[in-house]
């Protein structure tokens, strides 16, 4: 925050807090919770063109916010499961009507509307471990209804536009030509240069063994539910409405569980790599991100083909294919 800002930091929060006393439904959340996505908006709609602006100009940007709207975006993104319920019932038809616009045929529609619940939620994991979703664009600056119309429409040609487009490999696939390469694990250094100081490939394959440990161990914690999930969508190549007719909810609930799944498997990840093998955060942040761009990947990627090797080795050891 800007020392500006800082200055004005009370004036939001009292601000804020009137936001909360106005909203019909709040969704139970605190000023805690809310400050910071309003006092993004008011760096990007007020003090960026005006730094001078003072605390009638805050007040009256603040004022003018969709209470109720803003609240339950933020509810959903913090998992509220009454939240979503409300937003998937107020605009499924809004994402399905964006959907049945570029698409042939209901099975596209439903496809395409699936994708288009997954770029609201976010199925993206930044280095934090928080999810990327378009949600998190929402201001309470204008209507929610005009605001997802707009932005359902726009990803609805983006997600046409990839399938028409995008011939997707089967990650399973590429991590066994990865795979493949190696004798073993520890051999993995055949993927790196050979530039590189003999010193730092091995250090490479030690951290590659550690991260692929630790995955195995994290998958093998999770609930029976969730391994499913992770099979089904990884593996077995369902789409979230494939997914979400096998279990009986909505799409939008298996973007949900599968973010969520994601996350869980990436926080256990690290804390073993602390815990077990001794990595500090910067270890962990390095390594991760370097054992990644050596396989010419981004960090996502990675954890995501490396989800799917332990998934395949499960189902060749059970002799289940």
């Amino acid at each position: 925050m800007t020392p500006i800002a800082s200055k004005l930091k009370p004036t939001i929060q009292d601000a804020v807090a009137r936001l909360i006393a106005r909203a019909e439904n709040a969704r139970g959340l605190k000023l805690a919770e809310i400050e910071p996505r309003v006092s993004r908006s008011v760096h990007k709609y007020v003090l960026k063109d005006n730094e001078q602006a003072d605390h009638a100009d805050i007040v009256e940007f603040i004022d003018s916010l969709r209470a109720d709207d803003l609240c339950l975006i933020i509810a959903c993104e913090k998992g509220d499961e009454a939240a979503w319920g409300d937003i998937v019932l107020n605009f499924d038809y809004c994402v399905k009507s964006a959907a049945y616009k570029f698409a042939k045929n209901k099975e596209d529609a439903e496809d395409l509307a699936g994708s288009i619940w997954a770029e609201l939620h976010g199925l993206k994991v930044d280095e934090k471990g928080e999810t990327k979703g378009k949600l998190s664009y929402y201001s309470g600056k204008g209507s929610l209804a005009g605001w997802l119309r707009a932005v359902t429409n726009q990803l609805a040609i983006d997600q046409f536009r990839k399938m028409k487009r995008m011939v997707q490999a089967e990650d399973d696939r590429e991590f066994e030509n990865l795979a493949q390469n190696s004798a073993d694990k520890a051999e993995s250094r055949s993927v790196v240069t050979s530039t590189e100081n003999p010193e730092e490939i091995f250090g490479n394959a030690e951290a590659e063994r550690d991260v692929a440990a630790a995955l195995q161990s994290a998958i093998a914690d999770l609930a029976e539910e969730d391994r499913l999930i992770m099979k089904l969508y990884y593996f077995d190549g369902l789409k979230l409405k494939e997914i979400a007719d096998s279990f009986g909810y909505h799409e939008a609930t298996a973007s949900r569980k599968i973010v969520r799944v994601q996350t869980a498997i990436r926080e256990a990840v690290e804390k073993i790599l602390s815990e077990k093998h001794g990595w500090n955060k910067t270890e962990v942040k390095k390594y991760l991100t370097g054992i990644a761009k050596n396989l010419g990947m981004n960090l996502e990627k990675l954890f995501t083909i490396a989800v799917v090797f332990v998934l395949v080795q499960e189902v060749l050891g059970s002799g289940v294919l």
